[in-house]
């Protein structure tokens, strides 16, 4: 049964990889300098810069924060985009497999969405021959799901 336009683009799986709480910490941690910067000249000024320096690191953290979303025609990992048909196997790593896969076995073309905070990885293998990118690898909080809708998302065409 063919899907309707509305139907192929409904994600099957999507995730934002959102800091960690201990980057918030972080964040309120450098924005409390601030009050001690300033508040041999004035207290309020103080509290005003830790203000702001903290909403400007959090507009930060949220717009950087990268998207992954799987539908029946595309895959997009952060600003990175392709047509599911060029996408093959899609693996998932934990532990030291994801170590490895983040370190000494990485492929220095590949496309990379990491982030620290994030330890398990997706490689999703790119099978489009005019593309010198052999594979993508993305950071996932759930890296079983998204291989599995991957899986799905290809048995559907």
């Amino acid at each position: 049964m063919p899907q309707t336009p509305a139907e192929s683009m409904t994600p099957s799986y999507t995730e934002k990889l959102w800091p960690s709480p201990w980057l918030w910490l972080i964040a309120l941690g450098i924005s409390a300098a601030g009050i001690l910067i300033l508040a041999p000249i004035s207290l309020l000024a103080g509290y005003i810069a830790a203000i702001v320096l903290f909403l400007l690191q959090a507009a930060f953290l949220i717009s950087s924060t990268p998207r992954i979303e799987v539908t029946a025609q595309t895959v997009t990992v952060g600003r990175a985009s392709i047509e599911r048909k060029f996408i093959g196997e899609a693996t998932a790593y934990r532990g030291d497999a994801a170590f490895a896969q983040r370190g000494p076995q990485l492929n220095g073309l590949a496309f990379l969405c990491l982030r620290g905070w994030i330890s398990p990885v997706v490689k999703i293998i790119i099978t489009d021959e005019s593309d010198p990118t052999p594979y993508w690898l993305t950071s996932t909080r759930r890296p079983e799901q998204l291989v599995a809708a991957l899986a799905a998302s290809e048995s559907v065409e």
